[in-house]
Formats: structure tokens, sequence, C-alpha cells
């Protein structure tokens, strides 16, 4: 068995902090096996392109183990359809988003959530990337994840 301890967060945490990407992923399946698990650990100010997963078709489950996040869900047009703050001590404990749905989420804190796809992992059909939305490293990404900021304080009356 394989553990998921404070110790591991931690180091996860820690690592997401000192990355340029303010995250960095914990993988505990292999590329090829049938259902991906891993950890992510995400600070504050990542941006994490909307994406979906289609062709072939799979379902993802999120949820935090350590620190809140706020989920996005879009519609075809780019539109916010659901916005849900996710944390261990939260009414909001996790998600499973259906195949074929626009999301991403932002950290509101430094979090850990797990994260379990089904596999194999194929880096050219994996994540369709939203078309409304700039791709991550893009010059629009700050504005576009401060756009997000901003809804999550309007509806969560969060300042």
């Amino acid at each position: 068995m394989r553990l998921i301890t404070q110790e591991l967060l931690d180091d996860l945490l820690a690592k997401a902090a000192a990355s340029p990407r303010l995250r960095v992923q914990y993988n505990f399946h292999e590329l090829e096996d049938p259902v991906q698990r891993m950890l992510n650990a995400i600070a504050p100010g990542s941006y994490v392109t909307p994406h979906k997963h289609e062709n072939p078709d799979k379902v993802e489950l999120i949820a935090p183990l350590v620190g809140k996040a706020a989920m996005f869900q879009y519609d075809d047009a780019g539109e916010i359809t659901e916005m849900h703050i996710m944390s261990p001590d939260d009414a909001v404990r996790g998600v499973d988003i259906p195949a074929r749905t626009y999301h991403n989420f932002v950290a509101l804190t430094p979090c850990v959530v797990l994260e379990i796809i089904q596999g194999p992992y194929r880096a050219e059909t994996h994540k369709k990337f939203a078309p409304f939305a700039p791709l991550e490293g893009s010059g629009e990404c700050g504005a576009y994840l401060a756009r997000l900021e901003a809804y999550i304080r309007e509806h969560s009356g969060k300042n």
C-alpha cells in the first residue's frame, strides 16, 4: 500500500509553492493504467485552463484533502453554469465531473486534491481545452484568472 500522509501533503504543498506553475502532481498510477490516480497540489495564483474529457469520454472525481478550492463548470459558450467551493471542512467535499463537461478549479488556499480519472493517459486525447479561455502560459491567463476570482468573491460572499 502507498500511504497519503501529512508529510507527503506538506511536501507537495511546499513544492507547489516553489514551482513556476504554482502546482505539482504526484501520480500513484502508471500512464497505461486503466484508472489514473493522483494528488495535485496547487497554490493560489495557479491557472488551470478550462477543459473537458471527451473522445474518449472520461469521468473525473476531484476531492480536496487539504485546503479550499472553487470548482467551475461551463457551457460550450464559456458561461459559468456552476461554481462550488469545496474543502474537507465544508459542505462540498468533492465533485464527480461527467464526461464532455468543461471545468477547472481555482485554489483559494494552498490545497491538495485527489483526482481520479479513467485511463490510460494519452497526451493527444486526454484533454480538450476550451476555445473560450486562454491556454496556460499565454498573456491572457492573469486577466482570466482575475475574472474567476472576482466571480468567486461575488457568488460566495468571500472577499
